[in-house]
């Protein structure tokens, strides 16, 4: 389907619509430069396009995802040109000297920055981030709609749909959320059909000792529970309501202590289990709850977790629903698809995307504590605009002809 070529308004600029300053401060030109170099993607001779600029135009790119390509680069090197130096004519390239400039440049940049640098930023005083002293976090997973073109179909498969397929490839994700900023990190990128349990397993080796991480009962299993457990984090995940968990030990306030296993044979010879807790309550009331809501956790000791406060605590899941719309609705766009052509590119600006939200919510992190606030009672929609119109804080990352960092 044909994208139409949508304009910014006449004379305008970078520094009227993105605020390179709050990209430029989260992604430093120094790292950037450093990540190109480490993947071997850095620009061997002087381009109108070198890789360190194509990153921050990926970047940018997630930001204007209903602009068009050469839109975005034209505003990008206006506002460069008017920070640095008016009189030097800029050359915009046109949409296949983009397109290469993207492809030499690749994926692996891009994935390298992400992990380098999106990581929770919640502090002591942040409020909405902590419960007793645990940072919480959350594990979900999502899809994103691609370009309509077969190597992204073969790539990245395609969902079912009432008559025959979807409009469009999909790819799928998983990741850890930041409950009180909505930071999403630790992301893992598949294809549509790879399962959200088989992605999770490359996401909880970001988990660390001091968190708490929740997840729905799709992630319960004995494996991946462990996983979890061996990184030092404490888990609190929703489970099946048949699952069979006999009470080993009834605790004081109502919850008991149990134990899963790896095997049937492990359950009846009683080997290899690992202690867990388990909470169950309805929820009385509520229209559209179910009978009995079940889950475990590794905290094992109700004093310091009351089965009431984990209950309760759990229903911050949902933090993770808000951090994914935030990425698919206000910043993608509702209705608006990937547009990269190729599966290499697809992924560059999946990771563009996520680098774009960590940015903003960097901003809106930053807001909330001078404003002695929760991250959550700040508009999204209204960072995201800010960060489009406001002039930047920082120096902008010159092209080649405007070089001016060595």
């Amino acid at each position: 389907m044909a994208r139409t070529i949508a304009e910014l308004p006449t004379g305008s600029r970078i520094t009227d619509y993105i605020s390179l300053g709050v990209v430029a401060k989260t992604f430093p030109l120094t790292m950037v430069k450093s990540v190109v170099v480490a993947a071997g993607r850095g620009s061997i001779r002087q381009r109108d396009l070198p890789a360190h600029v194509v990153v921050y135009y990926v970047i940018a790119l997630a930001l204007y995802m209903q602009s068009s390509y050469r839109e975005v680069l034209r505003c990008l090197l206006e506002g460069i040109q008017w920070l640095l130096n008016p009189r030097v004519k800029i050359k915009v390239t046109g949409k296949s000297g983009i397109s290469q400039a993207r492809a030499r440049l690749g994926v692996e940049p891009l994935r390298r920055l992400h992990d380098e640098v999106v990581q929770p930023i919640a502090v002591e005083s942040t409020k909405g981030a902590w419960y007793r002293g645990w940072r919480l976090v959350s594990l979900d997973g999502s899809t994103l709609d691609v370009s309509d073109e077969r190597a992204n179909e073969r790539s990245f498969g395609r969902p079912g749909a009432s008559r025959g397929k979807s409009a469009y490839p999909q790819i799928r994700f998983v990741s850890l959320v930041e409950c009180g900023t909505h930071v999403l990190f630790g992301t893992q990128l598949g294809e549509y059909q790879t399962a959200e349990t088989t992605l999770a397993q490359g996401v909880l080796p970001w988990l660390r000792s001091g968190m708490l991480c929740l997840a729905d009962r799709q992630f319960f299993g004995f494996e991946l529970w462990h996983q979890a457990r061996s990184t030092g984090a404490d888990l609190l995940w929703r489970i099946k309501k048949n699952l069979r968990l006999p009470c080993e030990q009834r605790l004081r306030d109502g919850s008991y202590l149990s134990r899963i296993y790896p095997s049937q044979r492990d359950r009846r010879h009683t080997t290899n289990g690992l202690t867990v807790r388990v909470i169950e309550y309805r929820l009385h009331g509520v229209a559209g709850a179910e009978p009995i809501y079940r889950l475990l956790t590794t905290i094992l000791d109700p004093e310091q977790a009351p089965a009431t406060e984990v209950a309760a605590l759990y229903h911050e899941r949902w933090e993770i629903e808000t951090a994914l719309d935030e990425l698919k609705t206000h910043l993608r766009g509702s209705r608006i698809v990937l547009r990269s052509k190729t599966p290499d590119l697809v992924r560059q600006e999946f990771y563009g995307l996520m680098m774009a939200h960590f940015a903003i919510r960097g901003l809106m992190h930053e807001a909330a504590l001078k404003a002695d606030e929760d991250p959550d009672r700040l508009s999204f929609l209204h960072a995201v605009r800010v960060v489009r119109r406001k002039l930047p804080l920082f120096p902008a990352i010159p092209p080649t002809a405007l070089e001016s960092v060595p």
